[in-house]
């Protein structure tokens, strides 16, 4: 696994420092808590770093947590895959609720003739909820996020790069696509699954116990 040399300062910060706290970095690089944000989560991740509440972040850099992200690296998104949850985009926002809570998912996939048109989340359900808005008539294509602002993730993708996209974007789950043309020969996205946190906490998990 390659780290970046913004990732590589990080590595040496820490080694020198610890235990030190993401502000105290952020101060070293003269950037904000929130650029570093991934890098850490990356680093952790990949077990070069541990970090522990309110203590800060220590260098660990174990040969079997960098065996163990080299694992999820070579594992593809279509193994550990769940079924997406799709609606159309006319569905009402109330019918598009019900659907969420009854599939006890955290995002919803919306489909137009057939292909990838946008994403819900409970955030944008309650946003609508609480707006006064009549959810009953408003249709789900009214509240998306629409293409081409939606970050996806493809079957032979690994398990660590999509995880990456997640904590970049701070999104619960992709949708895992393929390209195609539906029936009227326009090209786009069909969803043939997802993968969110859950999937990937159990993925980690599975491993652990089998290590």
């Amino acid at each position: 696994m390659q780290f970046t040399e913004r990732q590589k300062r990080i590595i040496n910060i820490v080694k020198k420092n610890e235990p030190i706290t993401s502000e105290a970095i952020a101060k070293k690089l003269k950037l904000t808590r929130a650029t570093l944000r991934t890098d850490l989560a990356i680093l952790t991740m990949a077990g070069v770093l541990d970090a522990r509440p309110k203590v800060g972040y220590f260098y660990s850099g174990k040969s079997t947590i960098n065996y163990f992200a080299e694992r999820i690296s070579n594992i593809k998104v279509s193994e550990v895959k769940s079924l997406p949850v799709v609606v159309s985009e006319g569905t009402s926002v109330y019918d598009a609720i019900v659907t969420l809570f009854l599939e006890d998912v955290g995002t919803i996939f919306v489909t137009t003739e057939g292909l990838l048109s946008g994403v819900v989340s409970r955030k944008d359900f309650l946003k609508s909820a609480i707006g006064g808005t009549d959810i009953n008539k408003i249709p789900v294509g009214v509240i998306m996020t629409r293409m081409p602002n939606i970050v996806v993730t493809e079957p032979d993708e690994s398990v660590l790069d999509a995880a990456i996209k997640i904590i970049e974007h701070q999104v619960d789950s992709l949708p895992i696509v393929e390209k195609i043309k539906n029936e009227n020969g326009e090209e786009g996205y069909k969803v043939i699954g997802r993968i969110s946190k859950t999937n990937i906490t159990r993925l980690f998990v599975d491993i652990a116990n089998t290590e």
